[in-house]
């Protein structure tokens, strides 16, 4: 499955690196790969094979969620996908709560103690999917585990979910779709040493160029 996803991917060029200038995440990080699961959208075959995909993950992880929570905004698309599947309720969460109306943070319906799983498209940092996690835990909802497309599989991610309980599970990962694009040739030698750099220590190779750490 791994494999699969991250050919997909690589397919419907949703993976690109960009040196002058590096891609900027909401976190500040800069990084020279960006990967834009946003674009399965414009795929139907392939939004299938993920919705699929995800059924196949919570499965394995034996997560039995209630309800299917999707991130805003790149989340959403996925986790109605699965939770049609699935036939479940489905809810999304915001990055914020609203300003008006019920101030919702949460839109949909959860009940108290609900076992829930939510969908993200990927994970950096992870910081804005631990704190949708919470959000959705404030919310009443038992979150019994993330997941995701696609993780770069960086230790500030790791130890953010570590640090708030939240198991994360995901399609694919940095290291696979690396793999997959230096197979097929859709990296070249000086790319994939581009990649290196960075992944040995993104935080560094960020802040050398005027990014986050």
């Amino acid at each position: 499955m791994e494999r699969d996803i991250a050919r997909s991917l690589l397919k419907i060029g949703a993976v690109t690196l960009r040196l002058d200038p590096p891609f900027t995440w909401a976190s500040g990080r800069l990084s020279p790969i960006y990967c834009d699961n946003r674009l399965l959208m414009s795929y139907p075959s392939l939004r299938r094979e993920v919705a699929r995909s995800f059924a196949a993950l919570l499965e394995r992880e034996r997560w039995k969620p209630e309800v299917v929570a999707g991130t805003a905004t790149a989340g959403i698309p996925h986790a109605a996908w699965l939770a049609d599947l699935l036939d479940l309720p489905m809810v999304y969460v915001r990055g914020s709560a609203k300003g008006h109306g019920k101030e919702n943070r949460v839109e949909g319906r959860i009940r108290q103690g609900e076992s829930a799983v939510l969908v993200e498209d990927l994970i950096s940092t992870g910081g804005s999917s631990v704190d949708a996690a919470k959000g959705l835990a404030e919310a009443g909802a038992h979150v019994i585990g993330v997941a995701a497309i696609f993780t770069y599989g960086l230790d500030k991610a790791v130890r953010a979910f570590a640090d708030m309980g939240f198991p994360l599970a995901t399609l694919t990962s940095f290291e696979v779709l690396v793999e997959e694009a230096a197979k097929g040739g859709h990296l070249s030698a000086a790319d994939e040493a581009v990649i290196s750099e960075w992944r040995q220590d993104p935080a560094a190779w960020s802040k050398a160029r005027g990014g986050a750490g």
